[in-house]
């Protein structure tokens, strides 16, 4: 029954978490400029689907994405910690707000038990005692799991959360990132591979002080636990990986392809933010249309003399024959290298396919669809749950 008045204020009330959520955002990201993640997000980008080197300016963009996201799921829990009467932020409040999505939901229980059986792996290792399957089905080493199910038996009504913890299908998403990942790594060679590797074991968890000190906690009145840091690092890291998913899409959507009879339709939305590569490019033709090219100098006719003298200019050492070819091979590797990195940059994710992808998750079609979450007025859903 407390649970049902908790679900019922929580959603009552879901505009002003978002109020408080946007103003702690802006200032939240104006002190915490000087912390970071955007050189670890371009690894995790890669790991993701990327290419080599993604985009910088495309990279803050996942930052800040991922940033707003955590802070407005900060505070949305925050307020079922208080609806709770308790003094800090738990994993229940987490799931609580997860609780409608359930492969997300499904996703998050999974990690918790290979945390679980990351903690009782190390433990062994530090105390040389042999691995027993039978003690790690204790209670006392089954913390996050034990805590998450204990959880989930008071909320659920309909015995659809307790079926979650037995079901062993397989996730789509994940298998699909997989079969993305293993074509990426068919042709990578040993030193591309290796680099590959570093960057697949990159995430939030690894610098806990520093992902705290992003999301300025010291700032909240009720702070998260350890525990929940772990869950925060995690659906960090995930939302960064749909962003990527959804970004890929969009780029293989604009990718023209020919025979295609639906290729001009094109959104309106990314045309509009990619008008100012349109523009560039109109600037260059008009540099180079016939109109603005200047005249060609006119043509002397040459007499025999002259003929006999280039023909002898010709064949002598570094004459006008070798000159001339090895100024053209000069140019043409001038030329080779902007065109080799303007390559990588066309293949790496862009800042377009990015707010594209935000545009049309958050797009939800039907007439009551700008009444139905407060989160989505405020022009973005949740990806993490």
């Amino acid at each position: 029954m407390r649970i049902t008045t908790m679900s019922a204020k929580m959603s009552n009330s879901t505009a002003s978490p978002m109020a408080a959520g946007s103003s702690s955002t802006t200032a939240g990201r104006g002190t915490g400029r000087a912390t970071s993640f955007i050189p670890e997000l371009q690894s995790m980008m890669f790991a993701l689907g990327d290419s080599r080197r993604p985009l910088h300016e495309t990279a803050a963009l996942v930052e800040d994405i991922v940033h707003t996201q955590l802070i407005n799921l900060l505070h949305q829990a925050a307020d079922v910690t208080l609806l709770r009467g308790a003094r800090v932020i738990s994993p229940e409040d987490i799931i609580f707000l997860m609780r409608k999505d359930k492969k997300k939901l499904l996703r998050l229980l999974k990690y918790m038990q290979f945390r679980d059986y990351k903690s009782k792996i190390l433990k062994t290792i530090d105390d040389e005692e042999p691995l027993d399957t039978d003690k790690f089905s204790s209670c006392s080493t089954n913390k996050r799991q034990r805590l998450a199910q204990d959880f989930l038996s008071i909320i659920d009504q309909t015995g659809e959360f307790l079926s979650l913890v037995e079901e062993e299908e397989v996730d789509e998403v994940k298998q699909e990132r997989m079969e993305r990942i293993e074509k990426m790594t068919r042709n990578m060679d040993s030193n591309q591979y290796s680099d590959f590797c570093e960057s697949r074991q990159l995430s939030f968890s690894k610098k806990a002080s520093k992902f705290r000190e992003w999301l300025d906690c010291s700032s909240l009145d009720l702070k998260p636990n350890a525990m929940s840091m772990e869950i925060l690092s995690y659906l960090a890291y995930e939302t960064v990986a749909q962003v990527v998913d959804l970004a890929l899409l969009v780029k293989q959507d604009m990718t023209p392809k020919t025979g295609d009879p639906f290729q001009r339709a094109i959104s309106a939305t990314f045309i509009q933010y990619g008008n100012s590569s349109t523009e560039a490019g109109a600037t260059k033709r008009e540099t180079d249309s016939p109109e603005n090219t200047p005249p060609s100098t006119p043509s002397v006719p040459l007499t025999a003399g002259h003929q006999s003298k280039i023909h002898s200019t010709t064949q002598g050492n570094g004459g006008l024959t070798q000159d001339g070819s090895s100024k053209v091979k000069q140019r043409k590797r001038k030329k080779s290298s902007p065109a080799c990195g303007a390559e990588s940059q066309s293949n790496a994710i862009q800042p377009t396919h990015i707010r594209e992808a935000i545009r049309r998750y958050s797009h939800k079609i039907g007439p009551l669809s700008p009444f139905s979450s407060a989160y989505r007025r405020n022009g973005m859903t949740f990806l993490a749950c």
